[in-house]
């Protein structure tokens, strides 16, 4: 009889979870909806209002308008976005030509780089030797001998072109010029420049000096976003230094307000050079044009690159910078929540005329279980042109989160259960239910035969 009443129970109970698990399945469901917040209502009434007609008459072409500056009035020429480094224009972009006082940015960048990197100072005082004293060219006229403050030294470099201060500057970082120009080589070919080669720091004619437009827009763009504050010295329109007032040779800077540096170059060999960037409406663009006939030219087409890209091309960021673009539930870890970040900068340039043909899509996980690191990949966000994914950009955590304390854990685990899929659970209980009834009908059977006996 207790052996009755023990499998009565059991049979019982197997039921119960059974009906459970039918249930539960529906209760999970409905908890799993997540409800969009305003902001994703936002995004995505952004995505899918206006503009549907011209995409529809986009998808029936297939085709995007090709459009261009025209012919540039230069040796060679290109333009670039600094953000995605997309190439929106180029002209003879390979051709190899000597880089004048273009050299000067790769001097500058090893400068700025040694000052985060601690190594010296912008109150240093550079002691300015004979050699540097005695560099033709463009000058800042500093005196032999003297000690000249490094911030000085910069904006002698970046406003006036000086080519003594370049010298002065390599000396104190390096030693000696040699092992600077060592220096410029090594970072070259760490950005990517496979077409440059340095012999001097300040651009001064060189046998062998080498580089194309290309690379000079490569080192351009890398020396912007890692030093964004080097601008400060570029933009400047005059230095006055020993008494003497010189004039950014950068004429651009006032004719458009838009404009704040970069850097001209000349030597007879190879013409005239200008990389002119500006900035507007949150999208950076830098043009670099080299071996026009004259400033002037070389103003105009720079100028001229600038306004095209502007006027055709325009960058969308769905999300502020630095903001996170999803978030997740943790479980089991010492924080409840995990906020997703762009691993790289979340911005797409696209046509004006294809703006809006553009969506963008979060893929990540509602839920998500401790410990985790920091920089983990944990979705991603694609951008879609025309439905065609374009642009793939992984979302990361930025911070660890350590699991929790003992009951933490325990507590949620048990949770757990109330989220997880139950189908498969019910199968399997039915299955023991099914086993349980045939165990109670045998054992019923046995006790009557043994009470006829």
């Amino acid at each position: 009889m207790r052996r009755n009443h023990f499998f009565r129970l059991l049979l019982a109970f197997l039921l119960a979870v059974v009906m459970v698990s039918w249930v539960a399945p529906n209760e999970a469901a409905a908890r799993k909806m997540k409800k969009p917040s305003p902001d994703e209502e936002n995004v995505a009434a952004q995505q899918s209002g206006a503009g549907r007609g011209k995409e529809q008459a986009a998808k029936r072409t297939g085709k995007t308008a090709e459009i261009s500056p025209g012919r540039i009035s230069a040796r060679s020429a290109i333009l670039v976005e600094v953000s995605t480094g997309t190439v929106l224009f180029e002209q003879d972009a390979d051709e190899p030509i000597e880089p004048a006082s273009f050299t000067k940015i790769a001097t500058l960048y090893l400068i700025f780089e040694a000052i985060k990197q601690g190594r010296i100072h912008l109150n240093d005082e550079v002691f300015i030797s004979a050699a540097a004293w005695r560099t033709g060219g463009s000058k800042m006229f500093v005196s032999v001998g003297t000690r000249i403050p490094l911030d000085d030294i910069i904006k002698g470099i970046a406003v006036v072109s000086g080519n003594d201060a370049c010298v002065a500057a390599a000396e104190h970082l390096s030693g000696s010029v040699d092992t600077f120009v060592d220096s410029m080589n090594r970072k070259a070919r760490e950005l990517g420049m496979t077409r440059t080669r340095f012999l001097t720091p300040d651009g001064l004619p060189a046998e062998g000096q080498v580089t194309t437009a290309r690379d000079m827009a490569t080192l351009d763009m890398s020396y912007l976003r890692a030093f964004p504050e080097a601008l400060n010295f570029h933009s400047m329109r005059e230095y006055s230094y020993n008494n003497i007032v010189q004039y950014n040779r950068n004429h651009l800077l006032l004719k458009d307000p838009t404009i704040d540096g970069l850097k001209t170059g000349y030597i007879a060999a190879s013409g005239y050079h200008l990389s002119a960037t500006s900035k507007r409406d949150g999208m950076r663009l830098i043009a670099v044009v080299m071996g026009a006939q004259s400033p002037p030219v070389r103003e105009r087409e720079a100028l001229k690159l600038l306004n095209y890209g502007f006027r055709n091309f325009t960058l969308v960021r769905p999300f502020p910078e630095g903001q996170p673009v999803a978030k997740a539930k943790v479980w089991k870890g010492q924080k409840d929540e995990v906020q997703f970040y762009p691993a790289e900068d979340a911005s797409f340039l696209i046509q004006q005329s294809q703006k809006n043909l553009l969506k963008w899509e979060i893929h990540s996980p509602s839920d998500v279980t401790a410990p985790i690191k920091a920089d983990r990949q944990m979705g991603e966000m694609v951008f879609l042109v025309s439905d065609q994914p374009k642009r793939t950009i992984a979302l990361v955590s930025r911070e660890d989160i350590a699991l929790g304390g003992w009951f933490k854990r325990s507590w949620q685990a048990v949770a757990l259960l109330s989220i997880a899929d139950w189908r498969w659970l019910s199968w399997v209980v039915g299955a023991m239910a099914v086993v349980a009834i045939v165990l109670l009908l045998l054992s019923g059977r046995r006790s009557h035969k043994k009470f006829a006996r």
